[in-house]
């Protein structure tokens, strides 16, 4: 079975190198880049499985690199990054990633996150016996990995694509907190509310008419999430 290949992009050559390391000895196949540019060129000809992106880069930024990577792919991004305010994560999340690791890290968090991404977005792939779910204009096409709000198509990380596949297979059902952290991100997650918070904040910009007025992805305050049918016969 092939390696999984990780693109470590980032313009510190002790960070590269600790990085590939730890990496390689639990498995993986590393290839590195030191600016954003290179990262596309590296994108575009070795095809990865996951890309480990940091924010602050010498010529394009983190944001930058994630919007163009996704015109031309769906690979997995994990943002590297000094920041923590939740601005700077909703951006991340706009911009494509899907998880976000804060330096200093330790080895033990960085492979746990890195399994778990790409777990997250393997399971995308692998709907058997299912092909669409409906939700009033919502609609989710299984076998394509495609979601629409009417006629248009709306594009979503893996992360976020799991989270919503997780509200609608339990469509109009209250799924609590840490039910939905743990299947979409796994048991080691099952505590940080916040982190799923920033999730469905991303998601309702995406998929809401009014994402401060939210009618699809409803919240039951203190329990957790439902994403919610229209009723077709409302006048």
């Amino acid at each position: 079975m092939a390696k999984e290949r990780i693109l470590i992009v980032d313009d510190d050559p002790r960070l590269i190198r600790l990085i590939r390391e730890v990496l390689g000895a639990a498995g993986y196949e590393v290839l590195t880049s030191s600016s954003g540019e290179l990262a596309i060129q590296s994108l575009a000809l070795e095809r990865p499985d996951l890309v480990l992106l940091d924010i602050m880069l010498p010529d394009l930024d983190g944001y930058q690199v994630a919007r163009r990577a996704h015109e031309f792919t769906d690979v997995p991004i994990i943002m590297l990054t000094a920041k923590v305010a939740e601005n700077d994560k909703l951006a991340g999340f706009k911009a494509g990633a899907d998880d976000y690791i804060t330096k200093p890290f330790s080895s033990k968090e960085l492979l746990a996150r890195v399994r778990a991404v790409l777990n997250r977005a393997q399971s995308v792939h692998s709907h058997p016996g299912q092909t669409k779910i409906d939700c009033g204009d919502l609609t989710i096409d299984l076998s394509r990995h495609r979601v629409t709000i009417g006629t248009a198509e709306v594009y979503l990380t893996a992360t976020e694509y799991n989270l919503l596949h997780e509200l609608a297979v339990h469509m109009n059902q209250v799924l609590m907190h840490e039910q939905l952290l743990t299947a979409v991100w796994g048991s080691e997650y099952r505590n940080d509310v916040d982190y799923l918070r920033s999730y469905v904040h991303s998601l309702r910009k995406k998929l809401e008419r009014d994402p401060a007025n939210p009618e699809l992805i409803t919240n039951i305050q203190g329990v957790g999430y439902m994403l919610v049918k229209p009723n077709e016969n409302k006048n």
